[in-house]
């Protein structure tokens, strides 16, 4: 039996609102949101905002163990057997709500993150899992939301999006009191201790050595190394997404709340987008920093065009992205090639390769 869910939406004004201004309004009445922003866009394609709240219903794979929560607390949960492919079981769940009503957006709330140990359930890959404090936090999570605010930067205007249960009643009015209450709690954020991690500075740098070697035989043409810290704090970790949002503006930061954790970060790059049957990846590889001074950037990325190392793995990511897509799809196609795209804090080389998304292959 189908979930049935009807769509509302209203549109206001948002010259007196920022998404960081929103979120810290609703954030305390409704715990377990997220805010998606694009703080450094580049057209109207880009150039959206995002605040979800009030989860109905949850998707989440744990150490093989699949669990659906839907409303009114109703929770399925299995182990993900060797004959099942997650996307179908991700796929059938989505199939289970019938959404009806006027979305002039396109965004219905369903949002969420794919971890890299999720990997083990795409291909044939079984990655070594150390994750120490991190024993809580699923592999793959989705959620979707009653309540989605989508802020139009270059309109500057807001759509209050609200996925309504049978049954329900619109809470629109009240979300719009919230919004017009100026008063907005700030709590204090302070570093207890020292940073540490559970990789030392001795075996990150026999990693490095390794991974070199790795190159050097051939056997792979790029190794990405990472090394996890840990810093105790008390306050309010929103406040670090703030400060990474200043440092780092860019098309595409997030900060999720969990309840139990939180994921936040941010990224200039498309890692993959389907839109219309089509999906695209923009490949993002050769970085120079930006001076603040025109002239010396419009030199600066005539030279980044001519590096051979930054445009040698410019092109080994095009061609990752073309076999990728080939996967999936046909038609494939590199939409424009080695274009330098100014950033806030950087400069960039950005491609972009799409393919027609192949019949009966889901997104994700």
């Amino acid at each position: 039996m189908k979930i049935k869910i009807q769509t509302h939406t209203k549109r206001l004004l948002a010259d007196l609102q920022t998404p960081v201004g929103i979120y810290l309004k609703i954030r305390d009445i409704y715990p377990e949101s997220a805010l998606l922003e694009s703080s450094d866009y580049h057209g109207g394609e880009d150039s959206f905002s995002f605040i979800s709240f009030d989860p109905i219903a949850r998707f989440k794979v744990e150490d093989n163990m699949v669990i659906k929560e839907y409303p009114a607390n109703k929770i399925q949960k299995h182990s993900l057997k060797e004959t099942e492919k997650l996307t179908e079981v991700f796929q059938d769940f989505m199939n289970d709500f019938d959404v009806k009503g006027e979305n002039p957006t396109g965004i219905n709330g369903f949002f969420g993150y794919t971890s890299y140990d999720a990997i083990r359930y795409f291909e044939s890959v079984d990655p070594v899992n150390k994750k120490h404090d991190n024993s809580e936090v699923p592999e793959f999570y989705y959620i979707l939301y009653r309540f989605t605010i989508v802020v139009n930067h270059l309109k500057n205007e807001l759509t209050i999006v609200e996925n309504l249960l049978d049954g329900d009643i619109s809470n629109i009015e009240d979300l719009e009191m919230i919004l017009n209450n100026n008063n907005i709690a700030v709590y204090n954020f302070e570093n207890v201790g020292s940073e540490s991690s559970y990789i030392s500075d001795e075996e990150h740098i026999g990693m490095i050595r390794k991974g070199i070697q790795h190159c050097k035989r051939g056997d792979v043409f790029q190794i990405v190394l990472s090394r996890c810290f840990t810093q105790k704090f008390i306050g309010d970790e929103f406040n670090v997404y703030r400060t990474l949002r200043s440092i780092n503006p860019s098309p595409y930061l997030f900060y999720f709340d969990f309840g139990s954790f939180r994921v936040f970060g941010s990224s200039p790059e498309t890692h993959c987008k389907i839109k219309k049957g089509r999906a695209y990846i923009d490949p993002i590889a050769g970085t120079y920093f930006r001076t603040g001074d025109d002239e010396k950037d419009r030199i600066l990325s005539e030279n980044l065009l001519k590096d051979e190392k930054e445009n040698a793995e410019h092109v080994m990511l095009v061609d990752l992205a073309r076999n990728d897509l080939s996967r999936n799809c046909s038609d494939v196609k590199v939409e424009f090639y080695k274009n330098v795209q100014f950033y806030s804090h950087v400069i960039h080389l950005v491609s972009r390769v799409s393919g027609k998304v192949n019949k009966g292959t889901s997104s994700i």
